[in-house]
């Protein structure tokens, strides 16, 4: 299984993802913005779903928030979920307050 690589543009928006035969098979579209990596949508082919690509793509981003101090947003459902379901596993790194009126 090929590895997962990050694609981020110079206005820090982009993807974890993985490639086969030059085809994205899998990816998590990210924006990196003032100390918040926000997580919009995580898509798998069917090929690889049940797999464990999904959860190979979080660790991927946790890794990545984690090495750059970075908080999270999760919009995407998927990631929501997770941290939802393990906030133990995810409290360093969750942005608790993003959805708070400032």
């Amino acid at each position: 299984m090929p590895g997962i690589q990050l694609d981020l543009n110079e206005s820090g928006r982009g993807s974890f993802f993985m490639e086969e035969d030059g085809k994205r098979v899998a990816e998590m579209v990210i924006s990196v913005a003032n100390s918040n990596l926000t997580v919009f949508h995580t898509e798998v082919s069917e090929e690889l779903k049940g797999q464990g690509v999904s959860t190979q793509l979080l660790d991927t981003m946790v890794a990545y928030a984690r090495a750059n101090n970075l908080r999270v947003i999760p919009l995407c459902a998927f990631v929501s979920v997770q941290f939802r379901r393990h906030p133990e596993k995810f409290k360093d790194i969750s942005n608790q307050d993003w959805h708070k009126p400032r």
